[in-house]
């Protein structure tokens, strides 16, 4: 199943029905991101707007709402991977891997909340690798990303810089700007 199909096959397709599951999966990804994924169900039921009882007939379990939350955020990499492509192979592939990492780095605890071996996990990640692939790959042939690297090496790093705690958001940019020169084609 594909990550498209997993956004459409969940939202509802009432106007009304898809503005309550957009308000709670905005809601969910705040409060998770703030509170980590055992935030108050009740809580994000209220800042969207919605009783419980409509978040639970959405998502009838906490799990089932990380992973709505995980998918509209893949979705949302996936997107931006798509629009940079009018750069140039470098600075596109630069571009989306910052805002990877950027991504990692601040949904760590959706991602530990979730199943590696589920159905979406996996959708997710085959859309993250056919996302980047593309980019990888016209880098490496503008000579501009090293030739002995596959999409798995360079997603494997971007999850390697997320793995750790910093303690500026300047140090993680550093970081990140250090390990992507490692990346780069020495006759770049």
């Amino acid at each position: 199943m594909s990550i498209v199909e997993l956004l459409n096959g969940r939202r509802p397709h009432r106007v009304d029905a898809a503005r309550n599951f957009d308000a709670i999966v905005a809601a969910a990804r705040e409060r998770f991101s703030d509170a980590g994924v055992s935030a108050s169900l009740e809580d994000i039921a209220r800042r969207a707007g919605v009783g419980v009882a409509t978040l639970y007939r959405n998502f009838p379990t906490r799990g089932a709402l990380l992973e709505a939350v995980y998918v509209a955020e893949v979705a949302a990499v996936c997107e931006y991977g798509n629009r940079v492509g009018d750069l140039s192979p470098w600075e596109a592939l630069e571009a989306w891997l910052r805002r990877f990492v950027e991504y990692l780095g601040t949904k760590r605890a959706l991602i530990e909340g979730l199943s590696r071996e589920s159905e979406t996990f996996l959708a997710c990640r085959q859309a993250l690798y056919d996302t980047g692939e593309p980019l990888l790959t016209r880098a490496q042939a503008a000579g501009e990303v090293r030739p002995d690297l596959d999409i798995d090496d360079v997603l494997r790093l971007a999850f390697a810089l997320t793995a750790g705690v910093y303690r500026t958001d300047e140090q993680r940019t550093r970081i990140t700007t250090i390990a992507l020169e490692g990346v780069k084609s020495t006759r770049a």
